[in-house]
């Protein structure tokens, strides 16, 4: 049977606060974040009630241990009454510190198997009241603390929400100073940007100004240079008409000179006498000048240079009739002379009747010895004074535009020197069988330069009217340059004679200048163009006299006859294409400045000059080869007749001073003869532009 054990109320009241201790509200948790989770009074206002232990403890108490307790201990219940309610007072004074130790009570539990608590009921009530007197304390307690704790939440809430509120303001303030930095800050490029716009817009005032005042500068200056250039204007029509009134006073001057000539066409008393060469230089001098005032009159008023031309033709012409009225006065007086001979020897054949028998053999051997010695060396006294005239034309020219040509310290002049060669050259030198089209570009060129137009050049804008003595200049190398095409292209290519022709031809027409530059620099280079032989006068050196016969000499040595023969023969097909040919686009109603008729004449004097070997054969062939065409379809009988005469009088005496090793071109130019003659026709040169080739 378990022994019983006696417990004091002393042990009760510890186990009685454990089981507080342990009950639901001495359960309770206390944090600082119940004003944020839940309500801090929630667990004190549930209502009170008593753990489950003090109803097992009374139970118990009063069941088993009523009648021993109350029997054995009366006198000793009020010292532990008395005991217990001063240890419950001192619990209480002590607070919670015997709820801190439930390893003794534990212990104490573990000791005993049974606990028996013997409470009478006045204890019982006694310990209900204790314990709730303890409770209220306890929740008073809490309240208290509820409410200490509760003010200082509500202080650190103030105090955060202070604190926040301060933090708000310097946030504020912070914002507030951040603006009005950056206000400062906008209100500083503002006026950055304000002040640079306004010195940019005094800066453009400024240059507006300035830009006013130099158009108000430019616009004076061009008012002014429209008046210079009205006066200038009106200065240049003024000379202009004075030089047209000049150019028709001349004019009318050469027509009387020229009528001068035509009653002396043929003089009853002078029968041998022929000024057939004076009345065709005439007509050319007047056709001369009728072009130039034509051409004048198509641009405008005459230059100094025109008036210049038609004055120099003018002095040719009053030459030309002093050479007229010489060489009539010198016919009569050899006519006089020879009538006094004539006298002389009637008398002396009436003295000798003898005489009258021996005259007919001499008279017959001195035809024969005129028909074998017909022909000369020289050419006729009018074809060298023509030469001579232009040779002379030429000089003339070259001392025109000696301030061009000596200026070797002047590099300006220098430059519209060399501008100026290049504009006269270039497009010669652009002369082909490409396309009509071109060849009128080439043209027009050439022309608007002569004219006085500005043309481009190698990227230049050049004219004649830069430089005083610019247009004779051109005038001079553009004949030489349509020389040295046909010394140097045609003589390789002689397709190429009849573009470059078609344009000199052209130029030729508009500007007889450059026809007469054109024959000075022929004849010089080539004088079997002329034709005639040049002699070689005593004293003459050699080299020299070669460079008259045409042949190049380069440190005393002459060039090989093959190349000589082709200079020779490009040069002569050159003058034999252009004189049958005209300009497609130029005034179809006039005529040709150097035409048909010259190659006919050409053709009649060589022929009565005494053949040289090797050169008469090779520019017989070349002149016919490319011009016996036109001058069949123009002369037709008369032409046959000649080809005839070459062929039966003139080819024999070529063959007699032809050795056996320059028979090649002899050879050539008889074999054209007989096919020529055994068809009755001569053969279109090769190259001949034909109405198509102006349509490409």
């Amino acid at each position: 049977m378990a022994s019983r054990v006696y417990v004091s109320p002393q042990q009760l009241r510890w186990e009685t606060l454990e089981a507080l201790r342990n009950s639901s509200k001495g359960r309770l948790n206390y944090c600082r974040h119940w004003l944020q989770e839940e309500d801090v009074l929630e667990g004190c206002m549930s209502p009170l009630e008593l753990s489950p232990y003090s109803g097992w403890v009374l139970d118990r108490s009063a069941s088993q241990n009523m009648s021993s307790i109350s029997s054995t201990h009366k006198g000793s219940g009020s010292l532990s009454g008395s005991s217990s309610l001063k240890k419950d007072t001192s619990a209480e004074r002590q607070g919670s510190s015997p709820l801190s130790s439930p390893g003794s009570c534990e212990k104490k539990e573990n000791e005993d198997q049974e606990v028996f608590l013997v409470v009478t009921p006045s204890k019982a009530t006694e310990i209900e009241g204790c314990i709730r007197m303890y409770e209220e304390i306890h929740r008073l307690k809490g309240k208290e603390w509820l409410r200490q704790r509760q003010e200082q939440q509500e202080q650190m809430v103030r105090a955060v929400y202070d604190l926040a509120n301060e933090q708000l303001k310097r946030f504020d303030e912070l914002k507030e100073l951040k603006q009005h930095q950056e206000f400062q800050e906008l209100r500083e490029v503002m006026e950055k940007s304000s002040k640079e716009a306004q010195g940019q817009q005094e800066k453009l005032k400024e240059e507006h100004r300035h830009r006013a005042k130099v158009l108000n500068l430019k616009l004076r200056e061009a008012e002014q240079q429209r008046q210079r250039q009205e006066e200038l204007e009106r200065l240049r029509k003024e000379e202009g008409q004075e030089r047209l009134r000049r150019l028709y006073s001349i004019q009318e001057e050469v027509l009387q000179l020229n009528q001068q000539i035509d009653p002396n066409y043929r003089h009853k008393d002078l029968p041998r006498i022929d000024l057939s060469a004076y009345s065709n230089r005439g007509n050319q001098i007047c056709g001369l000048v009728s072009g130039l005032i034509r051409t004048t009159s198509e641009r405008g008023f005459p230059t100094p240079v025109d008036v210049a031309n038609t004055e120099q033709a003018l002095q040719e012409m009053r030459g030309l009739i002093a050479s007229m009225q010489q060489e009539i006065a010198a016919a009569v007086e050899e006519k006089r002379r020879e009538e006094e001979k004539k006298s002389q020897m009637q008398e002396m054949l009436l003295k000798n009747e003898h005489v009258k028998a021996l005259t007919p053999a001499p008279a017959q051997h001195s035809e024969r010895k005129q028909q074998k010695e017909g022909l000369k060396f020289k050419a006729e006294e009018s074809t060298m004074q023509w030469y001579q005239q232009l040779q002379d034309a030429a000089d003339q020219c070259v001392s025109s535009f000696s301030g061009i040509t000596n200026c070797k310290d002047n590099n300006e002049v220098k430059k519209i020197k060399a501008d100026l060669q290049k504009a006269a050259t270039i497009p010669v030198s652009q002369i082909s069988r490409t396309a009509g089209s071109q060849l009128r570009q080439i043209y027009d060129k050439i022309d608007n330069l002569l004219s006085g137009k500005p043309v481009q050049s190698a990227g230049r804008i050049v004219s004649v009217t830069q430089h005083p003595e610019g247009l004779q200049f051109v005038y001079y190398k553009l004949a030489e340059k349509f020389v040295n095409q046909g010394e140097e292209e045609v003589s390789s290519h002689h397709d190429s004679a009849f573009p470059i022709a078609v344009v000199a031809s052209g130029i030729w027409e508009m500007h007889p200048r450059v026809g007469d530059l054109f024959l000075a620099h022929l004849h010089k280079k080539c004088p079997y163009s002329v034709p005639f032989y040049p002699e070689m006068k005593e004293g003459m050196p050699l080299e020299e006299y070669q460079r008259m016969l045409g042949y190049q000499v380069k440190d005393s040595k002459v060039e090989e006859q093959d190349h000589f023969l082709k200079r020779m023969s490009g040069m002569i097909r050159l003058y034999a294409a252009i004189i049958q040919t005209q300009w497609p686009y130029g005034n179809k109603q006039g005529t040709h400045p150097h035409g048909l008729h010259n190659g006919w004449h050409w053709l009649a004097q060589m022929l009565n000059l005494e053949p040289l070997a090797d050169v008469t054969a090779t520019v017989l062939f070349d002149f016919l080869e490319v011009c016996g065409n036109a001058l069949m379809n123009k002369y037709q009988d008369q032409f046959w007749k000649l080809m005839l005469f070459i062929r039966e009088d003139y080819i024999p005496r070529i063959e007699s001073i032809t050795s056996s090793t320059q028979m090649g071109s002899l050879m050539r130019f008889k074999q054209f003869l007989e096919e020529c003659l055994e068809k009755k026709e001569v053969p279109l040169p090769k190259g001949t532009l034909k109405p198509s080739f102006w349509k490409s």
